[in-house]
């Protein structure tokens, strides 16, 4: 099994390149929706990297993939920006999870 990079900048794919990962860099929803259907089709695939800025253009799909399917594994990454998730992101997640306040 290998892992595939799905970005929306060059950086991010030469810095996963420099550590070995292949992937693709896409520009606007229709090319990463079909470059994240190519990945899933692909079965010597097994984790997929997807940077987050370019899940917000199509979360529903994403979200539809990670529900509906037991691999590949899709992980949201942060681009070289940075993430674009609250500081408290976890926490909140535990919390609306399970109900528990940390």
């Amino acid at each position: 099994m290998r892992m595939f990079l799905i970005s929306d900048n060059i950086d991010t794919k030469v810095g996963m390149r420099l550590a070995g990962i292949d992937g693709v860099v896409v520009h606007g929803r229709q090319e990463a929706v079909e470059a994240l259907k190519n990945a899933m089709d692909d079965k010597s695939i097994g984790i997929i990297l997807i940077t987050e800025l370019l899940v917000e253009n199509f979360p529903d799909v994403v979200s539809d993939l990670k529900l509906n399917h037991s691999r590949p594994l899709i992980v949201e990454i942060p681009d070289r920006h940075g993430t674009r998730r609250p500081s408290d992101y976890i926490m909140r997640y535990v919390n609306e999870a399970i109900g528990l306040k940390i």
